[in-house]
C-alpha cells in the first residue's frame, strides 16, 4: 500500500501559490486530533488560516505537521496541526488551489463495491446469406 499523496500535494500547492506571489490560505478541520488552533476563530468545526510568510513567523511544514506563530486578535499564538487536518489550500486572490476528500484508513469500513447492472437478455446472433 502506498502512502498518502496529500502531504506532497499540500506542499506543492503551497509552493506554487507563493511562487506566483499570491496569499496561501489553508482550511483546517479543527476536530482532528492534535490540532492547536485559536479556538475563538473556529466556526462549524473549521478555520481558514492565512499561511503566507508575511502572516506567519517560524513557519514549518513537513509530511506530517504544519506549525507557525501568528497573531490572532492581537495575541501571539503557536499554531500546530497535522497535515491530515488540511481540507483545502487555495490562493486568496483568485481561489486557485484544491480541496481534499476525506481519506479512509485501514480501520474505516470500506464501502461495498457497486453491483453491476443486470444486462438485458441478448438475442442470439445469427448469420444469413444475402444475395
Amino acid at each position: 500500500m502506498m502512502t498518502s499523496n496529500k502531504p506532497y500535494l499540500v506542499k506543492a500547492f503551497f509552493d506554487w501559490i507563493i511562487d506566483n506571489e499570491l496569499t496561501p490560505y489553508m482550511v483546517i478541520d479543527a476536530n482532528v486530533d492534535g490540532t492547536q488552533l485559536p479556538e475563538q476563530f473556529v466556526k462549524d468545526g473549521q478555520i481558514v488560516l492565512n499561511v503566507s510568510p508575511s502572516a506567519c513567523v517560524n513557519f514549518f511544514m513537513d509530511l506530517e505537521w504544519v506549525s507557525f506563530q501568528a497573531r490572532f486578535g492581537g495575541q501571539a499564538m503557536i499554531v500546530r496541526y497535522p497535515i491530515a487536518a488540511v481540507t483545502a489550500i487555495y490562493a486568496k486572490e483568485n481561489g486557485a488551489g484544491t480541496v481534499f476528500t476525506p481519506e479512509t484508513t485501514d480501520n474505516d469500513p470500506q464501502p461495498e463495491p457497486p453491483t453491476p447492472p443486470s444486462k438485458p437478455p441478448t438475442k442470439k446472433a445469427s448469420l444469413r446469406v444475402v444475395k
